[in-house]
């Protein structure tokens, strides 16, 4: 436990910082469990809508230093791949 005044306002900053970013992931993985289940049940049109939101939460998700870009281009390319696969 921080001593200082400094320290104990950093240590509340970093735990706000903390909160925020988990809800930006766990919005994310939720994002993303949606978009699988309009995959499984093979329903195109809804996987498009779902990916197209899904993308715009991996990049807003970048931009904000959460995700690396690489890992987020890594995810993009795989979800892509499998709304292909659904449409032949």
């Amino acid at each position: 436990m921080p001593q200082r005044k400094s320290g104990i306002k950093e240590l509340r900053k970093n735990h706000a910082r903390h909160m925020h970013n988990l809800d930006i992931k766990t919005d994310l993985k939720k994002t993303t469990k949606k978009f699988l289940a309009s995959v499984k049940t093979k329903d195109k049109g809804k996987a498009q809508s779902d990916l197209n939101e899904l993308y715009k939460k991996l990049d807003k998700a970048t931009k904000r230093n959460i995700l690396n870009k690489n890992t987020v281009a890594r995810r993009k390319s795989k979800f892509s791949k499998q709304l292909t696969s659904l449409a032949s």
